[in-house]
């Protein structure tokens, strides 16, 4: 009959196994990769913490080489460094050169033709002329054609100077009339008729002598001024004459920047510092030199 089975099976013998180098070998290298990576972080991270240590360090105490100290601690400026100062008090405006020129009380410069027409051979708008005579005269009646002298009278003129001018067979005659004020010589300029007389002489002995000339009429400050033009010759000027017009118009216009010359000069003068009466004069300052 048969045997009887035995209720569970008896354990079978093992078999030795042989171990996985290769696996064991990369294991371990992995744990030098980790090692070594650690160590290198944790250096970084000490030698920052100690950079932040020694940077903190030097901005507290101060010690550091050539540290500034904060912006907001910087020096101010001396308080004993000097100040500008400046005058509240505006400085007056320039003199009016016109204003020199508008009374008597007020223009005293000489007052002579050498003053008022220095010039012998002036060049105008490069347009060139030649005195050919002066002269001045307090008769101011004596000196106007053709009712011009009655104005002139009326008015209190205090003297007429005239000069003469002439180029290219063209004689200009301008006759400045002097008034104590501006408001006389403006009513002058208004009310004038007729024209100043030619002077005559040199190398325009015969023009604008009862023959048709070129007229101006004008006035600035205390001054009346009127021109006559004309032919040397003595013959009329024609209606379509652009010569003695255009000498005419040169000389009024040179006579007016005379003028203005002179306010100009008396308005600087009076602009000017006073000079110092306690700084000696250069020709004093010499004399004395050569004393020493």
């Amino acid at each position: 009959m048969p045997q009887p089975q035995p209720a569970f099976a008896p354990p079978q013998p093992q078999t030795a196994q042989t171990p996985d180098w290769a696996a064991l070998a990369d294991d371990s290298a992995a744990r030098d990769r980790r090692r070594k990576w650690l160590l290198i972080g944790g250096g970084v991270l000490a030698t920052g913490a100690v950079a932040a240590i020694v940077a903190t360090a030097v901005i507290k105490t101060g010690k550091g080489d050539k540290t500034l100290p904060a912006a907001e601690k910087l020096p101010s400026a001396s308080p004993s460094a000097p100040e500008p100062s400046f005058s509240q008090v505006a400085p007056p405006p320039p003199p009016n050169p016109r204003e020199f020129i508008a009374s008597a009380d007020k223009d005293k410069a000489p007052l002579t033709t050498k003053t008022l027409f220095p010039h012998s051979k002036p060049s105008l708008d490069k347009r060139s002329y030649d005195r050919a005579a002066t002269d001045t005269t307090s008769d101011c009646a004596s000196v106007g054609q053709g009712g011009l002298g009655q104005v002139l009278a009326r008015n209190d003129c205090r003297k007429v100077l005239r000069a003469t001018y002439v180029r290219d067979g063209v004689a200009v005659t301008v006759g400045v009339a002097v008034f104590d004020t501006k408001a006389k010589a403006d009513q002058v300029k208004e009310q004038a008729t007729g024209n100043i007389a030619a002077l005559t002489e040199g190398e325009a002995p015969t023009f604008c002598q009862a023959t048709s000339c070129r007229l101006t009429a004008n006035a600035e400050g205390r001054y009346a001024y009127f021109t006559v033009a004309g032919y040397t010759n003595g013959s009329a000027v024609p209606s379509d004459d652009a010569k003695a017009l255009q000498a005419g118009r040169d000389v009024a216009g040179y006579t007016f920047r005379r003028i203005m010359a002179r306010a100009n000069e008396q308005a600087s003068a009076a602009a000017a510092p006073p000079k110092s009466s306690s700084q000696p004069s250069a020709k004093a300052s010499a004399s004395s030199q050569a004393k020493a």
